[in-house]
Order: structure tokens, then C-alpha cells, then sequence
């Protein structure tokens, strides 16, 4: 039998025959009418070539074929019933779900702690977080294998919807005593040194060196790497120096570094990093993937910027 050519409805008119006995009462028990039922027992017999039920005074006994069928399809109308239940009745504190996150490289110690505090006390969700390819944004979220991304704007089609959550703005970051750079950091001095620039993109400029590009200027990239704190440990002993977030620079004067932390220098464009939410349309009304969304606009609002 082809299950593509089934009406759910029919299944759930027979469960009522045959749990009620009588047409009468499963017209009433479904709030329809008894043409309703009786028409919809013809299409029944009609789909199992079965009688399905004979009338023996005032009672529908169920025939063989009906006593052997009924029990799957009530257990398959329950799994439906409670599957739907869930959705549409959503308890982070129940719900079994393993969502996925995907993040640019270095993101994840500004936000993932207290996000991850606030997951454990009020759910059971686990979560992934994975790095990906940019051009593969709407991709992935429309297969599944990304529940949500967070990322700075990028192009996408209207399958995917956006959110922006905060502005990051950034802070230059290098060791105490470097021969160089300390107070009163220039923009001559600044471009004069060798950077760490953390990303998960193998090539291209960041969005400050696209701008200074745009302005005749550039600086030197050692090196590229996906880590923040691994880049913190490097500046802490080299003459490397580092911008990043500003939220993420008390985690680099811990020990075991000796970093200072320095305003950027004045005329460096650096732009504020906006950073947006992005999900596939199909999701919008997931009830899990908008909790772990509210939860990610509550944790990233707060953040000293």
C-alpha cells in the first residue's frame, strides 16, 4: 500500500469506530457528522479491501483484519499526537535536542561561557558549535547541519532571515614590555608592526585592512590563526601584536600572560563589528531554535562594547 495515498483523517475516524463502537458515538467524539463518519468507513473499506466493521444491532464489531490493524495505528496516532504536543508546547527543561551553531573562528570564548550557563540551568538542549564556509551559509542552514550562525552581515537570499545583536568594537592588544608599542599608541607605529589577524577564512582581508587598503595603507599579517587565547599566549611572547574584541581582552591579561591593552590608535578605521543571527526560514517557528535564539540575544546584549 502506497502510505502517500493515505488521508491521516481516515485513520483517526477508524481508531474512533472501533474504540467507541458505534458511529453515533464517533461522529460525536470527533465533533462530525454521522454522513461524515459513515463516508469516511466507505473510503476506509475501500483502502484495506475490508469491511473493516459489520453493524450487529446497534454496534460496529470490528472484523479480523480491524482487530489486527488497530493497535499500530493507535500507537502511530499517540507518537503523532505527543510529537506535535512537544512542538507546539516547547519545555527547554524536557525537550531532547542537539542544536548547532556555526561561528566564525575566535567568537566562541566572547559569548559561549555565558551562553552555556544559561543552557545547563534552564534546559536539556546540548550544543554544537562548528566553524564553516561563508558561502555555504544558506546551505547549511536550509539542510539542517546549522540550526542558527552568527557572523558579521553577509549576502544571502530572503530563505534566510537575520537578526543583528551587537556591535564588538576592538582593542590592540601587545605584551608589556615590547620595545615599541605602549601608551599613546600612533598610527605610524601601529602599522609598522607585525600582526595576528584570527580568522577561520584561509584568504582575504579583514574589514580593517579592506579599509585601510581603501586608504593607501596596510600592515604586515605574520600570521593568520583560528584562537584567540592561542594568539594572546603568542603576543605575550613575541613582539606580535593583536586587535580583537574588547570583551575578550581581560582573558588575556590572566596569567600566565603579561599583555597590555591599548585604545586603537587615532585615524586607524576601525569599523565597529556588527554581528547578526542568522537562521533559515523553515526554522523561524521551531520552538527550540527561537529559545536558543532569545538566549543568544540575551547573553550578547549585555556585553561591555
Amino acid at each position: 500500500m502506497n502510505t502517500a495515498r493515505i488521508d491521516l483523517n481516515l485513520l483517526v475516524v477508524f481508531e474512533a469506530i472501533y474504540t467507541e463502537g458505534s458511529v453515533t458515538r464517533a461522529s460525536a467524539r470527533l465533533n462530525l457528522t454521522q454522513p461524515a463518519i459513515s463516508h469516511a468507513l466507505g473510503r476506509l473499506r475501500t483502502l484495506f479491501g475490508d469491511p473493516l466493521f459489520t453493524r450487529q444491532g446497534h454496534a460496529m464489531v470490528p472484523t479480523p483484519m480491524a482487530r489486527s490493524i488497530v493497535e499500530p495505528i493507535a500507537s502511530s496516532l499517540r507518537t503523532l499526537d505527543g510529537t506535535l504536543s512537544r512542538a507546539f508546547s516547547f519545555d527547554p527543561g524536557k525537550a531532547q535536542r542537539i542544536l548547532t551553531v556555526g561561528l566564525p573562528g575566535g567568537e566562541e570564548s566572547s559569548f559561549l561561557p555565558p551562553l552555556m550557563r544559561r543552557v545547563l540551568e534552564a534546559s536539556c538542549i546540548d550544543l554544537v558549535t562548528v566553524s564553516y564556509d561563508r558561502a555555504q551559509l544558506e546551505s547549511r542552514l536550509a539542510s539542517g547541519k546549522m540550526d542558527l550562525a552568527l557572523d558579521i552581515l553577509l549576502p544571502h537570499s530572503t530563505q534566510v532571515l537575520h537578526q543583528p545583536l551587537v556591535v564588538e568594537q576592538r582593542v590592540v592588544l601587545a605584551r608589556k614590555d615590547h620595545p615599541t608599542v605602549g601608551p599613546g599608541l600612533d598610527l605610524e607605529t601601529y602599522l609598522a608592526q607585525q600582526h595576528i589577524h584570527v580568522t577561520s577564512i584561509r584568504q582575504g582581508d579583514s574589514l580593517l585592512d579592506t579599509e585601510l587598503s581603501r586608504l593607501g595603507m596596510q600592515r604586515r599579517i605574520r600570521l593568520r590563526c583560528q584562537d584567540y587565547l592561542a594568539a594572546c599566549r603568542i603576543v605575550a611572547e613575541t613582539d606580535l601584536i593583536l586587535t580583537m574584541p574588547a570583551e575578550l581582552a581581560p582573558e588575556c591579561l590572566a596569567a600566565p600572560y603579561d599583555n597590555q591593552v591599548l585604545p586603537p590608535p587615532v585615524g586607524l578605521p576601525l569599523p565597529g563589528m556588527e554581528l547578526y543571527l542568522y537562521w533559515h526560514g523553515s526554522a523561524d517557528g521551531d520552538p527550540a531554535n527561537r529559545w536558543l535564539r532569545e538566549q543568544l540575544a540575551q547573553v550578547l546584549a549585555p556585553m561591555p562594547r
